[in-house]
């Protein structure tokens, strides 16, 4: 079930909450229903590998687990803040994968979803523990 709390006159922002899934469909429709047309693939892209690394990664597909998404538009552009209710990724682990874009091979199949995280949006910072990204794109509206 996705809960959807429809933004506040004051704050203009939306939240979505849902279960860990990897049916993401109708989330990432959501999600993007204001974005300009011709941003649409690119941040559909980078949405759905977020939404992905926070259900399987941090909540480990648990459905008992959820994860939540703010999203809010500014004038300088577009903001996503991903959360969810996993143990949180270690320094280790972005050091590996997010400065390193030339995985070794037993690597390939992981980590290229926080590289191409960091191509697609103009900011990508995860808080201290590592359960909470915030993303931003900025669009001249």
């Amino acid at each position: 079930m996705i809960t959807l709390s429809l933004p506040s006159l004051r704050q203009n922002r939306t939240q979505l909450t849902f279960p860990s899934t990897l049916y993401l469909c109708p989330v990432l429709e959501l999600l993007l229903q204001h974005i300009p047309s011709e941003f649409k693939p690119e941040l559909k892209l980078g949405l759905q590998e977020a939404l992905v690394n926070a259900a399987k990664h941090g909540n480990q597909l648990d459905p008992q687990k959820s994860v939540s998404v703010e999203y809010y538009q500014t004038k300088e552009g577009f903001f996503w803040v991903i959360s969810d209710e996993g143990a949180g990724l270690g320094k280790s682990y972005f050091n590996s994968h997010c400065l390193n874009p030339e995985l070794p091979p037993e690597d390939a199949t992981s980590g290229r979803g926080l590289c191409i995280l960091v191509q697609i949006f103009d900011q990508v910072h995860w808080n201290a523990q590592g359960t909470q990204l915030r993303l931003c794109k900025q669009i001249s509206c």
